[in-house]
This record gives structure tokens, sequence and C-alpha cells, in this order.
């Protein structure tokens, strides 16, 4: 398989349109051939919430991507025990994929946090990386240091948890996540919903 795939790692939960539209023009920008959503299994930076499942959180990715050809779902994070710890990942999928090239999409506070990631300058020589713009996350030397390729995305303030909580407080949040990912939390009440 001698392709460039994009790696889009994150909890989703849920995934909203602002992961939908960087993986759109990550793809785009950096002409890939797909990009792998990759939901984590335990991040080692995160404490897992007990409110949604892995299961859950798997499905909403997957209603999520699925009108998109170019996005597929991997379950890699979830087939091994332990932390997710990126290294880990790519040397699995390095193993399993020799001929592939791989370039891990990233928001710009996970690019300012990469000195401290488990074993990041053997990771840096697997991987390529890229960023996404974020407020309060110059584009600067973290970027430089380590290569980190810029995806231009206008700045949208949606996050997870901003969804979590306003579900949770009765308010709307159609259109901030695809109208699949909308009917999947209302008909399982996630989050609140009733």
């Amino acid at each position: 398989m001698n392709k460039h795939i994009g790696l889009f790692g994150g909890t989703f939960n849920p995934p909203h349109n602002g992961h939908l539209l960087i993986a759109q023009e990550a793809f785009t920008q950096l002409h890939l051939d797909e990009v792998w959503w990759m939901p984590s299994s335990s991040p080692p930076h995160k404490e897992k919430d007990k409110e949604v499942s892995d299961e859950e959180r798997i499905e909403m990715v997957r209603k999520a991507i699925g009108n998109n050809e170019h996005f597929s779902l991997s379950l890699l994070e979830f087939e091994r025990s332990g932390p997710s710890y990126t290294i880990d990942t790519i040397r699995l999928l390095k193993e399993k994929y020799p001929q592939a090239t791989f370039t891990f999409i990233m928001g710009g506070d996970m690019v300012h946090s990469l000195s401290s990631w488990h074993k990041i300058d053997e990771l840096k020589n697997l991987i390529d990386f890229a960023g996404v713009g974020r407020r309060g996350y110059a584009v600067d030397q973290h970027w430089e240091r380590y290569q980190v390729k810029h995806v231009e995305v206008p700045i949208i303030e949606i996050s997870s948890s901003f969804i979590r909580n306003r579900s949770r407080a009765g308010q709307n949040i159609r259109y901030y996540v695809s109208d699949r990912v909308w009917k999947h939390i209302k008909e399982n009440r996630l989050y609140g919903t009733n």
C-alpha cells in the first residue's frame, strides 16, 4: 500500500463539524489519499468519560464520516491494551503498512505539547506532523522544531466539551454536529438529552 495517509486521532466525544472540517482541509491541502479517524482508547493525558461508552464514541465517528469516501475508521487503538501512546500506534502501523507514509493531524494546542510526548524523537522520524491553528497557540518555534506542516482552517470555536455542556443544559446542538450524529445523540439520550 503505497499511499499517503492522514491519521486523525482524538476522543471524539462527540465528533463535531469542526473535526470534519479539519479532516477535509488536511485531506485537500496535504494531498492525502485517505484520512483515518482513530478514536483513542485510553489517552494518557485525559480522564476517561464514564458517561459515554467507547462503543458509542465509535458509532458516532462512524456516522459522522459515513458520507465521505476518503475517510475511514481505524480501531487500532482498541486492539491493544494500556495507555494510547502515539508511538506504539505508529510502530504497529509501520509494521502493517511498510510502504505507506503517515501524517499525524493535530490542533495547535497539541503542537505546543509535542516536546512532552512519549518518545517524541523516535516518533518524529517515523511520521510527519500537520497542525491546525488554534486561538491562543501561535505558529512558532514548536512548529519549526518538529517540522509541522500548517493546515489553514477557519477558526471555529467548537469543542466536544462545549457540545456536551450545551446538551446537558438542554440547549441546541444541531448543526454543531452532523445530522446523523445529532440524531444518534437524541435517540440514545447521550449527554443528558431527553
